[in-house]
């Protein structure tokens, strides 16, 4: 009897560890704007792309355009609504395949001048914090395959426990 309340004891040990891992094992995602990999253009869809997605503090955005043509800022509202180009916070234009860092749990917009922003180039992204609840799992490949690898191993080792050989 002693052995059992043992064994119930680890596996309830392991239980709680299997959901603090779950947690707290996500990886920032890189998100390619539009979806592919030189997809910041006209004639896209970003608001259907950016509501398709999850957005979290610590991702980054990838923006993939020919820099002699585009370009991508970050502004306020009232510039995104406005296709305003002018005093934007943030030029993240550098080579054609840049990134951007969300590093706050906050509304970002972006926009590409030059009269882009009036054929649709322009995307806001909602960021939010990483939940303390477990987070679906779409979040990348590599995250996936991760906690899942994890967890098996662990359910493992519970069985190992549990069960007397």
């Amino acid at each position: 009897m002693e052995g059992l309340k043992s064994r119930v004891r680890w596996l309830m040990i392991l239980m709680v560890m299997i959901r603090v891992l779950h947690i707290e094992c996500r990886q920032p995602v890189l998100h390619r704007v539009g979806g592919g990999r030189f997809t910041w253009a006209p004639n896209i869809d970003f608001t259907e792309w950016s509501s398709q997605e999850n957005f979290y503090v610590g991702d980054w955005l990838y923006f993939g355009f020919d820099k002699h043509i585009y370009n991508v800022l970050e502004v306020n509202k009232t510039s995104y609504d406005n296709c305003i180009d002018k005093d934007f916070i943030y030029n993240v234009t550098r080579g054609g395949r840049d990134v951007f860092n969300l590093t706050e749990a906050n509304t970002y917009f972006f926009l590409s001048g030059r009269g882009y922003c009036f054929e649709g180039m322009k995307v806001t992204v909602q960021v939010r914090k990483i939940p303390t609840e477990p987070l679906p799992l779409n979040h990348g490949f590599r995250s996936y395959v991760y906690i899942h690898a994890i967890l098996l191993a662990m359910l493992a080792t519970a069985c190992a426990c549990i069960i007397p050989f």
